[in-house]
Parts: C-alpha cells; sequence; structure tokens
C-alpha cells in the first residue's frame, strides 16, 4: 500500500477552512443552499418520524453525524470545481460524483450503514439498561435540564458510547471521501491515509470534529432550519481540509 504524503498543519487553519467554505458556498450558492435544505429537510423528517421513540430518535440525531461526510461528497464535487475554475455542474450532476470510483465509495457507503446499524443497537441497549421504567416516553420527555440530572449516568455512558464511535468515523472519513471522489485509490488506502492524517494532527484534528459536532448541534437545535447554511458551509470547508492535509499529486 502506497500513501500518498500527508502534512502536519496548525489550529490557525481551521479558520482558513471555514473561511474557504465560506467563499466557496458564496460562488455556488444555488447548489449548495439547494442540497443543504435537502439535507437538513431529510435530517428533519427522519428525528421527528421516530420522535416518540426514545432510541430510535437519538440514534438518528447523533446517527446524522456519522453519515454526514457521505452526504457532503456533493459539496467536495462543487469545491473541487471551482478550485479547478470549471463552470458550475447542473444540479444533479454533484450527485453523480460516486460514479468517480463507484466500487470504494460503494463499500464506504456499506460501511456506514454498518457503523449506523451497530449505533442504533447500542442506543436501544443503553436506554433499555438505564431508563427502563423511568417514564421516558419520548425525546421530548429527555430534553429537559430535570430529565438530565436525573438520568446523568445514561447521558454520560451514552457520550461515551457515542463520542468514541464519532471519533472513529470522523478518523476514517476526513481525507478518505474526497479523496475517493479525487484519487483513483481503493478503499483500504483511503481509510488508512485518512487515518494516518488525523493521528500525525490529532489535537486540530479533534478540535476540527469537535467544532463540527457543536455547529451540527447548533443546526438541530433550530429544528433542523439554520443546518441548510452549516451543513454546506461545512462540506465545502472540509474539502480544503483535505487539500490541505494530503500533498498534491
Amino acid at each position: 500500500m502506497t500513501l500518498p504524503g500527508i502534512r502536519s498543519v496548525t489550529f490557525g487553519q481551521i479558520l482558513h477552512w471555514l473561511r474557504n467554505g465560506a467563499q466557496d458556498m458564496a460562488k455556488a450558492w444555488p447548489l449548495s443552499l439547494f442540497y443543504g435544505a435537502v439535507f437538513a429537510l431529510l435530517g428533519y423528517g427522519l428525528v421527528h418520524a421516530a420522535w416518540g421513540k426514545p432510541h430510535l430518535a437519538m440514534a438518528l440525531t447523533s446517527g446524522f453525524l456519522f453519515v454526514a461526510p457521505l452526504l457532503a461528497t456533493v459539496f467536495y464535487c462543487v469545491s473541487h470545481r471551482l478550485e479547478h475554475h470549471h463552470k458550475l455542474p447542473n444540479l444533479l450532476v454533484p450527485l453523480l460524483s460516486w460514479r468517480a470510483n463507484p466500487a470504494s465509495l460503494g463499500l464506504f457507503a456499506l460501511m456506514l450503514v454498518f457503523v449506523l446499524t451497530v449505533w442504533e443497537r447500542i442506543s436501544a441497549i443503553l436506554v433499555g439498561l438505564f431508563l427502563s421504567g423511568s417514564g421516558i416516553g419520548g425525546l421530548p420527555d429527555l430534553l429537559t435540564l430535570d430529565a438530565v440530572r436525573q438520568h446523568t449516568d445514561f447521558v454520560l455512558a451514552y457520550l461515551a458510547f457515542g463520542g468514541v464511535l464519532a471519533l472513529m468515523v470522523f478518523s476514517l472519513s476526513v481525507v478518505s471521501l474526497p479523496m475517493l471522489l479525487h484519487r483513483k485509490v481503493d478503499f483500504a488506502t483511503a481509510l488508512v491515509t485518512s487515518f494516518m492524517a488525523t493521528r500525525l494532527n490529532f489535537l486540530v484534528m479533534l478540535a476540527w470534529g469537535a467544532l463540527i459536532a457543536a455547529l451540527i448541534v447548533v443546526g438541530m437545535a433550530t429544528n433542523f432550519i439554520a443546518m441548510t447554511v452549516i451543513f454546506p458551509w461545512l462540506g465545502h470547508a472540509s474539502w480544503h481540509v483535505y487539500r490541505d492535509l494530503i500533498e498534491r499529486e
């Protein structure tokens, strides 16, 4: 396995990624906001469909972080074109970007489906262990200060399991997905490259991942309205993360 060169980055580059992401979104705002609205509606629909089932609603809410990198491929496609000064693609072209590397991207999608399935089962087990007989009938019952105080053990366990899983997915996807779209590399090479890039820049990438999680939470807290802007912004910014971390061919 031959890995591309991996660069070291500094905390200051986080602002650089956010600024470049905002510039890409401004240049391609019709496409960016369209897909941002589509994904925001998708997230809203999934979460509220399971609103009365605590473990499922929580799994889908937090699981949005796991599948977000795959959804963001449409923004990687647009940022790639902007980088090379190409005209903006038609509306459906970003959705077809997977054709650049279908086998490896398909494997990545299967991996994320597996992770989301595992997380749904873990959520069900944690709810069963900690909240059985507690009278919690839905997610709204749990999202109160009194409920959090009464079930601190559940909150800590949920954050611990979810945090470990989220860190794993983040380390394997932060570079691999844009790399699979941009280069003819296989699934394993992309995953290892992403993991090694995260390991080399662990503190910076940890801060970047925490910022992503915080902004996603803000988007969800506004009933996914703010997600229309936040998601494409982070998607475009993530392309620049890849370009800064991985040496050019």
